[in-house]
């Protein structure tokens, strides 16, 4: 039976990895005691349930499970199952600032602060970390990138698919992308907002993309944009990279960066026919 442990640091993203694994057919259970383990990988081998495995998480919040993991993993293994360790994490910034995001309480920041909560839990989970079989860096990810990044591990399918590139349009407004690899601006193009025929249109509009991409502000920038990103993309890359995600914005993310952006996924496919696109803010500027 395939057991998956997923562990890590709190904010990192397991609950989004284990609603993945939930969707794709595992049976999963959460902060399950560690004396716990075999037993129930025994009961669900037992009743016959048809599932792809079993994904089991524990970290900080299980203080017994940080005494007998090796243990318990030990003892799984010796029963013939395979046991897989995905162990998350982030930036020390990125917890921080997922954590204000959300106004939670670090579960090991009882009496301290959020940071001080992460160098304990880093701390008590090292052992953990040099165990694992995969570590997961999901400090550039969106929530729709880890989870299919996570589905692409457990299918195998790193081999035949091991970079994505995705470009977005966004609003300043509203913004900046924090999972952006390359963030343009340009907003110093003129705005079609302004022009009544197309102030309730959006980038997506031929009349609106055609204003926008045959301005000669447009062309000039496209012909050193282009390039750059054709030499950037190879260089991601070599840095193992999963990701590379593209932003381009404008002031509202409805007209300008939305046209622009449509216009780079066009180019870019050309050599990446994988290449996704979205518009984060094109929406919310719609009267």
């Amino acid at each position: 039976m395939r057991i998956i442990v997923i562990t890590g640091m709190s904010g990192s993203g397991k609950s989004t990895a284990v609603r993945a694994l939930e969707d794709e057919g595992f049976y999963c259970i959460d902060n399950l005691p560690v004396r716990l383990f075999k037993p129930f990988v025994e009961l669900i081998e037992k009743s016959g349930e048809t599932s792809k495995g079993i994904v089991l998480v524990a970290d900080i919040r299980g203080r017994e499970f940080l005494k007998g993991y090796e243990s318990a993993f030990q003892k799984i293994r010796n029963a013939g199952h395979k046991v897989e360790i995905f162990f998350f994490d982030a930036l020390d910034e990125t917890l921080i600032r997922r954590f204000s995001e959300t106004r939670r309480r670090h579960p090991a920041a009882e009496h301290c602060s959020v940071s001080e909560g992460i160098r304990i839990e880093r701390e008590r989970l090292s052992g953990l970390r040099q165990m694992a079989s995969r570590i997961i860096d999901t400090s550039e990810f969106n929530v729709h990138q880890l989870k299919d990044f996570v589905l692409r591990i457990v299918r195998g399918e790193e081999g035949s698919s091991p970079f994505v590139v995705e470009v977005q349009s966004f609003g300043f407004r509203y913004g900046i992308p924090m999972e952006s690899s390359i963030v343009m601006d340009v907003r110093f193009l003129p705005n079609p907002f302004f022009v009544p025929e197309m102030k309730n249109l959006s980038g997506l509009d031929p009349e609106v993309r055609n204003y926008v991409l045959g301005l000669p502000e447009t062309k000039t920038f496209i012909d050193a944009f282009f390039p750059l990103v054709t030499m950037l993309i190879p260089a991601y890359q070599r840095e193992g990279k999963a990701y590379l995600t593209i932003s381009i914005g404008c002031t509202g993310g409805r007209h300008r960066s939305v046209a622009v952006a449509e216009a780079t996924v066009e180019y870019l496919r050309r050599s990446y026919p994988g290449v996704r696109i979205t518009h984060r803010d094109i929406e919310k500027g719609q009267p």
